[in-house]
């Protein structure tokens, strides 16, 4: 499986100002190579370089491999942006937004990611350095910090390109990893249901709850600081939103690595598969009021789920993707169903048994008895995302719908 290694480039002033000179000839061949491919509708490589190659090598003093780094990512914009249309990402034919993506040719951001092979990149792991290709020669000995962890990763499975990326004024190269994957469990002992929700980001059938008030409450005050901050709207409180613009993501990407991690960890412990909730789709099938929507979009579910998905995989953990109609109406204990069930946000009161219960565990119980018995008719996913079920009815999900929002506070 490929795995994407991210490493801290710590470059001196020098070799930075070579960097951003490099991605900013790079970005500005690609937007120029861009308008002669939508001028003469040439989108694939080999027909693109006849007409850009050398240009773009004379104008822009890029070397051979970067210009053809830079038609290779001209070509795979437009291969993305025709894949986006036809899956209606882009809304629909004659539609504003549609005509606005082919009407004019695509067009590259000035500090956007370059491409970087063998060639152009090389590695001494051991040293913590890299010598980087740039528009100014080769810039050799760009020192770069690394976990123990991620440099091991590096040395045995490095295999293809590296990104070459800025974010903020950090510079990052993202390296391509090519990671065996452990033997799939065929034969799990039972499954760990996880219950995904606003106010417990996740909860499990075992009865643990991660991520779950006091980071909602961080998260109603960072949302009301950026409020303020963008009411006063003077330059300072500009300055001060860019620096904090990626924080809240940083802070949802940790979490969620954390929360993937221990819940594959804690399931290949025992032996047992991961059951999660096919929410494709949710936040468009469920209607909401105005002051609930910032609350219940806030948070990257999808991307909880792919971490988990991936680490399943790596880890050789089977990972099911089951319905979540009704998991948080239906009793775990006599299967009784009832929307009265749900007493509160937190609690579960059974009408028919009286079973009680933390209303997430009891989601989540039933969450795991449907990929087990999924499972046991053969219905395997080990998917990193799970695949579009048309009338699912996910929308009755109530973790993540109206009715628990308005209970909420606002991811290694």
């Amino acid at each position: 499986m490929k795995l994407v290694v991210q490493v801290k480039l710590l470059p001196t002033p020098v070799q930075a100002a070579a960097l951003e000179a490099t991605l900013r000839a790079c970005n500005e061949a690609a937007t120029w190579a861009s308008g002669i491919a939508f001028e003469r509708n040439v989108k694939r490589n080999f027909a693109l370089r006849e007409h850009t190659y050398s240009t773009a090598k004379a104008r822009w003093g890029l070397g051979a491999q970067a210009a053809q780094h830079v038609i290779k990512k001209t070509c795979d914009a437009y291969a993305a942006l025709k894949a986006n249309l036809r899956a209606g990402n882009l809304g629909k034919p004659g539609s504003k937004r549609y005509r606005r993506a082919v009407e004019k040719p695509v067009v590259f951001r000035p500090e956007g990611a370059q491409p970087y092979d063998d060639r152009m990149l090389s590695w001494q792991i051991a040293e913590r350095r890299v010598s980087v290709w740039t528009v100014a020669g080769r810039v050799k000995d760009v020192a770069f910090t690394a976990s123990p962890e991620q440099l091991a990763t590096l040395a045995l499975y490095r295999k293809g390109e590296s990104d070459l990326v800025c974010w903020d004024g950090m510079w990052f190269l993202l390296s391509t990893c090519e990671v065996p994957e452990a033997p799939l469990n065929a034969e799990p002992s039972d499954f760990l249901g996880v219950d995904l929700g606003i106010v417990n980001i996740a909860t499990t059938s075992d009865g643990e709850i991660m991520a779950g008030r006091e980071l909602n409450r961080i998260r109603v005050r960072e949302r009301k600081f950026r409020t303020k901050l963008q009411k006063k709207n003077t330059p300072s409180a500009k300055r001060r939103l860019k620096k904090r613009r990626r924080k809240e993501a940083r802070r949802a990407k940790n979490i969620n690595h954390k929360i993937a991690k221990h819940v594959v960890a804690e399931a290949e412990r025992t032996g047992r598969g991961i059951a999660l909730e096919d929410l494709t789709g949710i936040r468009e099938r469920v209607r909401l009021r105005k002051p609930q929507r910032a609350t219940h979009s806030s948070w990257a579910f999808h991307q909880l789920g792919a971490f988990i998905g991936y680490k399943a995989r790596r880890a050789g953990v089977p990972l099911v993707y089951v319905d979540p109609a009704y998991t948080s109406r239906t009793c775990a204990e006599c299967g009784h169903i009832d929307r009265a069930n749900r007493v509160s946000q937190a609690w579960f009161v059974c009408r028919s048994c009286g079973f009680v219960d933390h209303a997430d565990r009891n989601g989540s119980r039933n969450i795991r008895a449907r990929a087990w018995e999924l499972w046991r008719r053969g219905a395997q996913s080990t998917a990193l995302a799970p695949p579009r079920k048309p009338g699912s009815g996910a929308g009755r999900k109530r973790s993540i719908t109206a009715s628990d929002a308005r209970c909420a506070s606002p991811v290694l």
